[in-house]
């Protein structure tokens, strides 16, 4: 049931109330499977429904002089294209990496639920604003990190998200990525990724076998990504709070994995 993940997602960063929780599980929905590389929107199309992401991952991406840019990752309880209640064209793509399931709910039923829940329409804001750090955060990342701290960074960022749904086990998470998919969202070659990929396995950080990811110290792979929780806005995580270490601390962390 995709409301399930949904309410997940939503509790984790904005709470809902036992009658907005009723609400969401109420309503309708229809159910695809999209195989590995099929898309869900186009960029130009004008959806009537947004998405729930049940299972898999999907991308947001656009080809940029012939090079394919991917900008962000949705999980399960994202729902990646609720702009679309406000911004009708898409201005990129969304396409599945892997296999995955979603979920469809019509525009017309969210705007009736959020039209009679300040509850909802708060959570669907916040959940909006949140979407946007995110994307922020990527751009930096994109444009200050080196290799090994932008893919550092990438896999932090996915264990805390896909933490919050119930779905990191023992720091090991399944990540249906090949390195092209890597190099696109990190803004690297294929020859780069490698490396870098190799270099996180020798410092004993990683080991990515047969698209599962396994972090083997996950604070030596935070302080190599200089990494903070605090852009993903959670109310709360299974894990211990953010660290409040200073820049200069995390540099030196860094340097010695580095």
């Amino acid at each position: 049931m995709p409301h399930r993940k949904l309410i997940a997602r939503l509790q984790a960063v904005a709470g809902l109330s036992e009658q907005d929780q009723a609400k969401l599980a109420g309503m309708p929905y229809k159910l695809k499977t999209l195989d590995g590389g099929e898309y869900l929107v186009r960029e130009g199309d004008s959806p009537t429904s947004s998405t729930v992401v049940m299972s898999g991952v999907l991308s947001r991406q656009r080809v940029i002089s012939e090079r394919n840019q991917i900008s962000s990752f949705y999980i399960a309880g994202d729902m990646p294209d609720l702009h679309t209640l406000h911004l009708p064209v898409m201005d990129h793509e969304l396409r599945s990496m892997g296999r995955s399931t979603v979920a469809s709910v019509s525009h017309a039923y969210l705007r009736e639920v959020m039209s009679g829940s300040p509850g909802l329409t708060q959570a669907f804001w916040r959940e909006t604003l949140i979407h946007a750090a995110i994307y922020r955060e990527w751009i930096e990342n994109l444009g200050a990190r080196p290799a090994l701290g932008r893919i550092a960074h990438l896999l932090c960022e996915l264990a805390v998200r896909l933490e919050l749904v119930g779905l990191l086990d023992n720091g090991s998470f399944h990540l249906p990525f090949t390195q092209q998919d890597i190099a696109d969202a990190c803004g690297l070659s294929v020859v780069h990724v490698n490396r870098t990929l190799q270099e996180l396995r020798r410092e004993g950080l990683i080991e990515w076998r047969d698209h599962t990811v396994q972090l083997l110290d996950r604070a030596r792979l935070e302080d190599a990504a200089e990494f903070s929780r605090q852009y993903l806005h959670a109310l709360e995580t299974t894990r211990s709070p953010v660290r409040n270490g200073n820049a200069g601390e995390r540099g030196n962390k860094r340097g010695n994995v580095i």
